[in-house]
């Protein structure tokens, strides 16, 4: 007869693989100025991402000539070979920022998002020389790998992503996508021709589009060169959805023989729904979206930030990026009136396994019976993550409930019976991060649920 309290196991005897890291990363970044006038860098710091992605940057620090192109390079008549043509100092000041956080910086070449009201449109337009944009993108890589333009020679600045969401309309680029095409393939080669150690690529498709994969890199395969990484944006509810399509896409660029093309997932997000986030008619609507019990930085979205980063560790994603903007966005931030938020602190949580634990070793969820066997009964809530210090004196067990209906969670733990002490802390409705006691009996843990729906451990094995 199934055990129906077994929700999960772990074997911290079973070393599956490394820990990645790279898989957690953000669009969030230290800011240089706010109406707080705080950077934010200890916030941060707590949340151990490996790498930031440079999109949207400008958008959040108003009032500053940052990142996009437009914004370095802002005469397209003049010589993109003269150094005196570019403007780099505040973003040299806000990317040195960030690095001294402990982030790596990825860079989204191209021009961040234009919301305007009316179809006029000024930075996501189609460029009129290809061939001419492609040169000013090699002038910005150019400073920060090498010493041109009084250059910053970071040796380890390596992704460079080109534009951001071709395929929404004219608020990413003005043109059709085969328009887009011509140009990515066109930057792509350029760039690849002058940097072949750098790994170059895009184009932050808006979804996961697997008809305009091959298309892109195709074109650049006609004309000479591989982009080195694809990448995608998902914003939803459903964790398996999004924990799947790294590997749709992996498949999909091997079966086309593109097997050392890497897979990005650039952007995401937990989002129940956009009314009210994008438009709504009254600040009402905008504050359920934002603060109701679906809201996009509440505990729903909390337990499913921690499901797909636990599930992703075993899957064939090999970087992504956490769409959290300015950190005092009521909706991609994280703080919300003035008080850090639920997507804060399951970042905190995940960020402490990424700072303590190099190795992953086995786990696996949904429901099991007496003797370890999976019992399918539908419904999957439960997330896990399991991993090991260095030295395997530490290990952590990441147990993330996505609206899951059980009073406890009951997991059979192995190779923690000489474990010198147990703790863990709880993500619910009612805590943010805080010390709770859980049952342990050298093999079974049971973790109790204060509040129904959505929680998540982090419980700390001390051999």
């Amino acid at each position: 007869m199934a055990n129906m309290n077994l929700t999960a196991i772990a074997d911290f005897n079973r070393i599956e693989g490394r820990i990645r890291p790279e898989q957690h990363g953000t669009n969030s970044a230290p800011v240089l100025a706010t109406r707080s006038l705080r950077t934010f860098d200890d916030e941060h710091r707590e949340m151990h991402f490996y790498a930031s992605r440079t999109h949207d940057w400008a958008l959040w620090n108003a009032g500053q000539r940052i990142i996009d192109t437009h914004f370095i390079f802002p005469l397209m008549h003049l010589d993109p070979a003269d150094p005196a043509n570019y403007y780099f100092k505040p973003s040299d000041a806000i990317i040195k920022h960030c690095r001294d956080v402990g982030m790596k910086v990825f860079y989204r070449l191209g021009t961040s998002i234009e919301h305007n009201a009316a179809d006029e449109h000024f930075n996501s337009c189609v460029p009129e020389d290809f061939e001419k944009y492609a040169e000013v993108l090699a002038g910005i890589v150019r400073h920060y790998v090498s010493d041109f333009a009084d250059g910053c020679n970071y040796d380890d600045m390596i992704y460079w992503e080109i534009w951001n969401e071709p395929n929404l309309s004219v608020k990413a680029w003005t043109g059709d996508f085969m328009q887009f095409v011509d140009f990515f393939s066109t930057c792509v080669v350029r760039l690849k021709k002058e940097f072949p150690h750098l790994k170059i690529g895009g184009p932050a498709l808006c979804g996961y589009a697997h008809f305009d994969i091959p298309l892109l890199i195709k074109a650049c395969e006609e004309k000479g060169a591989l982009p080195d990484f694809i990448s995608w944006h998902y914003y939803g509810f459903e964790p398996d959805q999004l924990i799947g399509e790294p590997r749709k896409c992996r498949d999909l660029l091997d079966e086309h023989g593109w097997k050392n093309i890497e897979t990005c997932v650039n952007e995401w997000h937990y989002v129940f729904g956009w009314q009210g986030i994008q438009s709504s008619s009254s600040w009402q609507g905008y504050r359920r979206a934002i603060d109701g019990p679906c809201g996009v930085n509440q505990i729903d979205s909390a337990a499913f930030n921690l499901a797909v980063l636990a599930a992703w560790q075993s899957e064939p994603l090999d970087t992504g990026f956490y769409y959290g903007a300015n950190p005092e966005s009521p909706a991609w931030g994280f703080r919300n009136e003035r008080k850090l938020n639920k997507s804060f602190f399951s970042m905190k949580m995940f960020g402490e396994i990424m700072a303590t634990c190099t190795k992953r070793v086995y786990s696996a969820s949904g429901a099991y019976r007496a003797d370890g066997s999976e019992w399918n009964y539908g419904g999957k809530t439960v997330y896990t993550l399991a991993a090991l210090s260095d030295d395997e004196k530490t290990g952590m067990l990441l147990v993330s409930d996505y609206r899951g209906e059980r009073e406890s969670l009951e997991l059979d733990v192995a190779g923690m019976e000489e474990a010198k002490s147990v703790s863990a802390i709880l993500l619910d409705e009612n805590k943010d991060y805080a010390p709770v006691s859980v049952i342990w009996n050298g093999r079974k843990l049971i973790l109790p649920k204060e509040t129904q729906g959505s929680c998540a451990f982090l419980v700390t094995f001390e051999r």
